[in-house]
């Protein structure tokens, strides 16, 4: 895949189609193919990444750089749909663990609206678990950029941005839960000598791709309306009766208890 492709990708990668249910097969390939879509970020940029392919108690996404860090990543999708995103959605603590001894960084990448752009705990808890907070525009940022780590450029600046914003002095302990993202943003620009009108204006080429999936997202249910409100009584039942998994729960409690 050209480059040109992957990045046509990235654009939309953070956004899960809401023709995908919910802890469904596909939502974990999707999941997974996300997870694949950062590594090959970090690979562009410089980096020697991989997908971990074994789930469980250990990181998504390992990279290492020619400069001797390593880092971990965790890759964040959610639906246009999903409203009221707390600290468990982004798993900080999680990361944080992932990242152990053995590694020096930790990075969260998730799209960039679905941050809370108020106060939240996600910023506090980024800032004591070392946590770097970046977003699928700011990959696509660096990719359209055409940065690559090299012997001359380190991104380690970037990645270690907690223990930057906290050695700011003007962050009191107050602050803490305040966005964190004027800091980011800023920090990211300095390190690939770009400006910040620079990264605003990728910003706005994302909130226009956002918004023509959304129209996108609506007519595809509205046309789900639409078929439902056409159902017969019989069809509405066997519908329901699939959703809710029914039979599966059934065949699950006779299978455990055959076993018995």
């Amino acid at each position: 895949m050209s480059k040109e492709d992957f990045i046509e990708i990235v654009k939309e990668i953070g956004t899960i189609p809401e023709i995908i249910e919910a802890s469904s097969t596909e939502e974990k390939l999707y999941s997974k193919a996300s997870d694949i879509i950062l590594a090959r970020c970090f690979s562009e940029i410089g980096l020697k990444a991989k997908a971990v392919s074994e789930r469980g108690n250990s990181a998504d996404i390992i990279a290492e750089s020619e400069h001797g860090y390593t880092l971990v990543a965790d890759a964040k999708t959610f639906r246009l749909s999903r409203t009221a995103k707390n600290q468990k959605d982004f798993k900080i603590s999680t990361l944080s663990k992932w990242r152990g001894m053995e590694h020096d960084f930790a990075i969260l990448v998730a799209p960039y609206f679905q941050y809370p752009n108020t106060n939240s705990q996600i910023y506090s808890s980024s800032l004591s678990d070392k946590v770097c907070l970046l977003s699928w525009e700011h990959m696509l940022f660096l990719l359209n950029m055409q940065v690559v780590e090299d012997v001359s450029l380190s991104l380690e600046q970037i990645w270690n941005a907690p223990t930057r914003i906290e050695r700011d002095s003007k962050i009191a302990f107050a602050d803490r839960m305040n966005c964190l993202f004027p800091y980011i943003n800023k920090m990211v620009c300095d390190r690939i000598s770009a400006t910040l009108d620079d990264f605003e204006i990728q910003l706005n080429k994302c909130k226009s791709y956002i918004l023509e999936r959304s129209n996108d997202e609506i007519a595809i249910l509205k046309t789900e309306i639409q078929n439902i409100e056409g159902y017969t009584k019989e069809q509405a039942i066997k519908e329901l009766i699939k959703s809710r998994k029914l039979n599966e729960k059934i065949s699950a409690i006779m299978s455990y208890k055959n076993s018995l």
